[in-house]
């Protein structure tokens, strides 16, 4: 078998040529008239115009759009922990003070709003100066 006496197993048919005359009349086997009787014409989906009427997301990357902490006042701190326990971000989650989205990391500060007279050591979360002030007259610590 030589290259130059292949040939091919099926015929090589051309595609229906539409539009073209020919026998076919009228709408020459397009259907209609108008913008689908004509060549290349492309009816825009309606999702597209959906997607234009949503508000864009601006600035770079969207860090722009930062995550606000939970917050949690000593009051809460107060009624939920007895003295002496560590404070976490996902111990307050466990415990209800705080909710996020399963898998997400949560960020949490905690706010001197009430008081408190348990020794408690907060480590993982924000602390406003206040409420770092009561922590410390109570006996507790307040860590990175």
């Amino acid at each position: 078998m030589q290259l130059n006496t292949l040939q091919r197993k099926t015929t090589n048919k051309a595609g229906k040529r539409v539009g073209r005359g020919g026998g076919r009349g009228k709408t020459s086997g397009r259907g209609t008239k108008g913008q689908k009787a004509r060549a290349g014409h492309r009816i825009r989906p309606d999702v597209r115009e959906k997607l234009k009427k949503l508000p864009k997301l601006r600035g770079y990357a969207f860090n722009s759009i930062e995550m606000k902490p939970a917050v949690v006042n000593l009051s809460v701190l107060e009624s939920m922990f007895v003295s002496g326990d560590t404070v976490t971000a996902d111990i307050l989650r466990e415990r209800g003070a705080v909710q996020a989205r399963k898998g997400a990391s949560i960020k949490v500060k905690i706010l001197g709003d009430g008081e408190l007279t348990k020794k408690l050591i907060i480590t993982g979360c924000a602390v406003s100066g206040s409420a770092k002030e009561k922590i410390e007259k109570a006996g507790g610590s307040v860590g990175k």
